[in-house]
């Protein structure tokens, strides 16, 4: 059961193996669109910067994430490992969304992540873009919730 004091494995220090189950137990997280889940991942006095928008705490996390999935709809993500090095994950990553007019987005972006030593995110640096895409340019097809294992990944389709 995933609660605000249960460790959060796999823990730093992170080796490539280590890192990308971090990486992916994050993707899957964020594909639930479920804030409260994904707050927990993070220290209670995490902080983020998120594009221009700076926070502090999991409550301003779930408001921020709250907000950005009611804007993000139909939103699929996929990240990937790019580096790692102590406490600290670097990822690549690209989500699909739409609009509430039914424009398509795909997201690019990279992350810093920081980790305690119980595994949870201390800090989080994002930095993304939006490019609009047509509906049928989508590359991430599968049902609401987890990207299924044998979808590809960034690498695989060329992003």
């Amino acid at each position: 059961m995933t609660t605000p004091e249960n460790p959060r494995p796999p823990f730093p220090p992170f080796d490539a193996e280590s890192a990308a189950k971090k990486v992916r137990l994050a993707e899957d997280a964020w594909n639930t669109r479920d804030p409260e889940k994904v707050a927990l991942a993070y220290t209670p006095d995490s902080t983020w910067r998120n594009r221009a928008e700076f926070l502090t705490g999991r409550a301003a996390i779930v408001q921020f994430l709250t907000r950005k999935w009611a804007r993000e709809l139909d939103y699929r993500l996929i990240k990937e490992l790019w580096a790692c090095q102590g406490n600290r994950i670097a990822v690549r990553f690209a989500y699909e969304w739409h609009d509430d007019s039914g424009q398509w987005f795909r997201s690019y972006g990279n992350e810093n992540w920081d980790f305690n030593e119980q595994g949870f995110m201390q800090r989080r640096i994002a930095s993304i873009n939006d490019l609009p895409i047509q509906e049928a340019q989508r590359k991430f097809h599968w049902p609401p919730g987890r990207r299924p294992d044998d979808h590809p990944g960034l690498s695989e389709l060329g992003l």
